[in-house]
């Protein structure tokens, strides 16, 4: 997608084509934070009602409705509580909230003040992933800018109401982008995801209520309070309204992150912003939501329009919007088994069916690496995934389980034939 210099064009990346716009000064002077100051001049429950209207789904990659999430929240305005961004970007495929991140930090900014100001929270984190050091960098400068310029801090704009921000660098754990896992290693604790409930919006970090929202949901929240909700639902479904970003990689000739409406084709996606397959292979397989949703065919992949109910209805998932396009030279069983490897590393090993499930669906993969496999591997593959979802407390064994059962059922033969290279029939 070409930039545009048109502020209204495009929720996200309506800076992004200005030279210089991570800079305070610069953003200032395309616009930015004027709907900061405006919001300061509302009514904190018109803000959340806006934000509902909207239908702004969070981007992380549940999709819950994040002004429906807001409700949930405690309207003791004298209470302490606190704002979280989820910056901890670890789902294979997936780079959009780097790429907002690294272009414009103060748009993310802009929107934690505002959802700060709506919510009456005091004290606001970003939790960002520990290996984004050039990204934790800039948004430190960025908020250092802020705070000079009187929009963070005690007593903002002269208004009564103080917010102060601080970036928390994770250590590389996928497990704590899940945001209870987040609140317990934000807490100086192992990063391991609690029981809900209670929900972080009733009991978050340091047991008080918290709320958790994504980066690319909060950088929304300016566009969508300076033209209004029914200017955002312009885009994509009633179900799922606005724009979203997604993060293309694989076998296409121009990968890289977009803005579209969502219910945007996949084949236009392909075909008209990333320029079609690389060196003209043909399409073979995509995934469309990161590595844990379920692989779509070709065909699917070419009728698939990208929002959460189309997707979830040729049996995979929109998730964080990372669209991994795979050509016909690419082996299905080397994608299962980097997949297996990774979520087996990645557990957090509190579960026993993601702590024994995940190393056995690797183990059980790479048996034909000893010459040990056999076809019949894949119905125990199968089995064993299906054992998995569901049973945990939080979502990683169904992120290991489904990509495993997805493969299964669109790529059963080339699995088997995989498996049997092993020697064994």
């Amino acid at each position: 997608m070409k930039d545009s210099a048109n502020y209204k064009d495009y929720a996200l990346l309506s800076y992004h084509h200005i030279p210089g716009v991570h800079n305070l000064d610069v953003f200032e002077r395309a616009g930015g934070y004027e709907t900061m100051k405006a919001c300061l001049e509302k009514d904190p429950e018109a803000i959340k009602e806006e934000v509902k209207l909207s239908g702004l789904r969070g981007r992380g990659g549940a999709g819950f409705a994040t002004g429906v999430k807001w409700g949930f929240f405690t309207k003791d305005r004298n209470a302490k509580k606190y704002l979280l961004c989820n910056a901890d970007e670890s789902e294979p495929g997936t780079f959009k909230d780097r790429y907002l991140v690294e272009k414009n930090p103060h748009i993310l900014i802009e929107g934690m003040i505002i959802s700060a100001w709506a919510l009456a929270t005091q004290k606001g984190y970003i939790y960002i992933r520990g290996e984004f050091q050039q990204q934790a960098v800039i948004l430190e400068r960025a908020i250092k800018e802020a705070y000079a310029k009187g929009y963070l801090g005690k007593n903002i704009l002269g208004k009564g109401f103080d917010f102060d921000l601080y970036v928390h660098r994770g250590a590389g754990a996928y497990i704590c982008g899940e945001e209870t896992g987040m609140i317990s290693s934000l807490e100086g604790k192992k990063g391991q995801p609690k029981l809900k409930p209670p929900f972080p919006a009733i009991k978050g970090y340091r047991g008080l209520p918290t709320m958790v929202n994504n980066v690319e949901s909060l950088a929304a929240i300016p566009w969508i309070m300076r033209f209004g909700a029914l200017a955002y639902k312009q885009w994509g479904t009633d179900k799922s309204p606005g724009t979203k970003l997604f993060s293309i990689s694989g076998d296409v000739n121009r990968p890289g992150v977009i803005e579209v409406p969502l219910s945007t084709s996949l084949k236009e996606i392909i075909e008209v912003h990333c320029g079609g397959m690389r060196d003209g292979n043909n399409l073979k397989a995509v995934i469309p939501g990161g590595s844990s949703a379920p692989v779509l065919n070709a065909e699917d992949s070419y009728n698939v329009r990208m929002d959460y109910e189309d997707v979830a209805a040729k049996g995979s998932m929109l998730g964080s919007g990372a669209i991994i396009v795979i050509d016909d030279t690419r082996n299905m069983g080397d994608i299962l088994k980097w997949t297996l490897e990774f979520y087996h590393h990645e557990s957090c090993g509190q579960c026993t069916p993601c702590r024994e499930g995940t190393g056995w669906l690797e183990s059980v993969f790479k048996r034909r690496e000893s010459g040990k496999a056999h076809k019949s591997d894949i119905d125990l593959l199968d089995k064993t995934a299906a054992s998995m979802r569901g049973q945990t407390i939080c979502a990683l064994a169904d992120a290991a389980a489904m990509p495993t059962q997805g493969m299964i059922k669109v790529f059963r033969e080339e699995l088997e034939a995989y498996v049997s290279l092993s020697g064994k029939k």
